[in-house]
């Protein structure tokens, strides 16, 4: 741990605020969004609850469920708590992942912080994977195409982590966790308000020997478990300037050590990261009927890189990389939103957004190059009970980008109340993806390898979700359900090409042809018994390239999940949780395509307040309970012998025993 972890840490742990209750846990699900209340006024904040009550698909996973669930990281949270998500990460916790949203890619889906876009455009995927679940206070995602408010890559949908809110009473948490593979994490946070001021801090430090990463490897593979060590830091701080004018600022920094194993050859690879993600947001209530917000960003992502090997006959260490090797991107910008309530049937949303993004990669060769993107977007909706049951709403979007690269998206959607019991809704809406620095500007390993394009368009997509659900019985005996059917076509699709002579090795086009998705999904929530509630999801998809019948690789045709809820009155807790992934498929050059879906895995959890004020709690989770084995990656590696290749899968997380402790003060 650095100086600068410990420190703050330290300064956590000897806060001595005086000591606030512990929230019970509440159990929102999806079929009952609008019982999870999301407070304060920033239009930000409040923009997915807005959104879905005109129609669109909104999901919310709170702190309350990430702790009963006992989830170290968000990919893990996401993979069990939200319907229809397919979720697998890479090698456990702390690891990059796939995710296929409504039979998405995983770079159709746009990640955020606290309203801040995280994707690394270098090659237009990643995610949060080294944010602890304990900095974590909501989990909100919006299904469907939301290039509107959020822009390129929310061709699927949206994830946006909002980390621990502000409170005014003062007060915090401290913890530590323990699992079965030599895991350990800390953390801690601290609240609190003086006069107009709020302030908020959380710090937390994890590391783990991790698992046996693959389930072959060739002799020269020396280090064959995937470690981690992720610190985190993060501050907030709000305050009233005036009855009118708001100041939030936010600023979360991570440092990671990251093994970046391979089934072979490998004595120590790793990705050193440095991140620091920072906002300043100014928020002004002219008045009932005018609020402005404005904000800058910054996502400062900075890796060095090592790959040392061993000589297969020899044992002698092979630098492919040395320590130091440098990859990384900066993204900032300035976003301004205005919301106008004149009074009448209609309120309206306007906004800009500017961009600047820079990307270099001297690992996997990538010049750096800085691509800029405007965008003014307008979006109207009825006020509430202008029309009755009904809610819609309309919204258009310009997007400039550098060298000429522009696009404009609109999107339609709204919700009407049959009954009390009742409800239909729909979203219409186009979105686009930028093209990643890969794809615009990889200058290839000569002689014989593919090269980037800066002439590429953004693919653009059309997307329709249809919904219709309600509520049967009261509570004991109280049915959620909710039926969601959705299509999206995606044109200009980039992918390499091979027919221009120049460049007989490849190099990225906007291919022809349509890239079809269609799938539905059903979710139901069942109140068993006063204690006892029961939640259940399927979701099946079709995504085809264009003139293929095949499934995409990477994308579950079936998922479902289960959870069986126990809350003995709010003193002791548990839970079973469970999904079930279908065909999955991927080629494998030499060994063709490949299924590595068809697993089911199984959760475990409980949870017990030590005392009757219920600020000490004790957690155990037992994940993967029947140690199912299953595969998270296909790939295939060198033979140390004799030439040619094996196949190799990248496995799931097996048993593991995770045990925590906090204590609120």
């Amino acid at each position: 741990m650095t100086p600068r972890h410990t420190l703050a840490l330290a300064c956590l742990l000897g806060a001595g605020l005086p000591a606030t209750a512990a929230r019970a846990a509440a159990l929102p699900s999806a079929a009952d969004l609008d019982a999870v209340q999301v407070t304060g006024r920033s239009l930000e904040q409040t923009l997915p609850q807005e959104l879905s009550r005109y129609g669109h698909v909104v999901e919310t996973v709170t702190r309350e469920r990430i702790e009963a669930g006992g989830y170290v990281d968000v990919s893990s949270a996401l993979q069990y708590e939200v319907p229809g998500l397919y979720v697998s990460p890479g090698s456990g916790v702390y690891d990059y992942v796939d995710v296929s949203l409504q039979g998405s890619r995983t770079g159709d889906v746009l990640w955020l912080i606290d309203g801040v876009r995280i994707n690394n455009r270098i090659f237009n995927g990643t995610s949060p994977d080294t944010l602890p679940a304990s900095a974590v206070e909501r989990i909100e995602v919006l299904k469907g195409g939301e290039s509107l408010f959020y822009g390129t890559q929310a061709v699927a949908g949206a994830i946006n982590i909002v980390t621990r809110d502000h409170a005014d009473a003062p007060g915090g948490q401290v913890g530590i966790g323990y699992d079965s593979h030599d895991g350990s994490r800390l953390h801690a946070s601290a609240h609190g308000r003086v006069g107009r001021h709020r302030f908020l801090g959380y710090a937390s430090r994890d590391a783990g020997d991790g698992y046996r990463q693959y389930d072959h490897y060739e002799p020269s593979a020396t280090d064959r478990d995937r470690s981690y060590r992720v610190s985190n830091i993060g501050l907030k701080y709000g305050s009233d300037l005036t009855e009118a004018l708001t100041l939030d600022l936010f600023y979360h920094h991570t440092e990671a050590l990251l093994d970046n194993n391979a089934p072979s050859r490998t004595r120590r690879s790793y990705n050193d990261r440095d991140e620091d993600v920072a906002s300043l947001r100014l928020e002004y209530v002219a008045s009932e009927r005018l609020q402005l917000l404005l904000k800058a960003y910054l996502h400062d992502w900075d890796t060095t890189y090592a790959n040392i090997q061993n000589a297969p006959r020899t044992g002698e260490e092979v630098v492919v990389y040395p320590p130091g090797t440098y990859w990384g991107f900066r993204d900032h910008g300035v976003n301004g939103l205005a919301k106008f309530v004149p009074g009448g049937a209609f309120e309206y949303h306007l906004g800009y957004d500017y961009q600047n993004y820079r990307a270099r990669d001297d690992v996997f060769p990538i010049a750096g190059r800085t691509e800029t993107v405007n965008a003014v977007f307008g979006h109207a909706r009825t006020a509430d009970g202008a029309f009755g049951r009904l809610n819609a709403a309309f919204g258009v979007r310009y997007n400039r980008g550098s060298g000429g690269k522009d696009a404009t998206v609109w999107n339609l959607s709204g919700r009407f109340d049959v009954s009390p019991r009742l409800y239909v809704e729909g979203l219409a809406a186009t979105a686009f993806l930028l093209p990643s620095a890969e794809q615009l500007y990889y200058v290839g390993y000569p002689p014989d390898d593919y090269v980037g394009n800066p002439l590429l368009q953004p693919e653009e997509s059309r997307n329709l979700n249809l919904s219709i659900g309600g509520s049967l019985g009261d509570r004991p005996g109280h049915v959620g359900w909710k039926l969601t059917g959705f299509a999206r076509e995606v044109d200009h699709l980039i992918d390499i090409g091979y027919d221009d002579p120049a460049y007989p090795n490849g190099r990225y086009e906007n291919v022809g042809g349509t890239v079809q998705v269609r799938g539905a999904e059903a979710t139901v929530d069942l109140a068993l018994h006063r204690d006892l509630r029961l939640l259940a999801s399927y979701a099946w998809t079709r995504s085809r390239d264009p003139g293929s019948d095949l499934q995409r690789p990477r994308t579950p045709e079936r998922y479902a999940k289960l959870r069986l809820d126990y809350d003995a009155g709010g003193r002791v807790g548990a839970s079973v949780s469970a999904f079930q992934v279908g065909g999955i498929h991927q080629s494998v050059a030499g060994f063709g395509r490949r299924d590595y879906g068809h697993y089911s895995v199984v959760d475990l959890a409980a949870h017990a307040w030590l005392d009757a004020a219920r600020r000490q709690r004790l957690g155990l989770r037992l994940e993967n309970a029947f140690d199912q084995d299953y595969a998270t990656r296909l790939s295939r590696t060198a033979l140390d012998a004799g030439g040619g290749y094996a196949f190799v899968r990248r496995l799931g997380v097996p048993r593991t025993l995770h045990v925590s402790y906090s204590v609120a003060f």
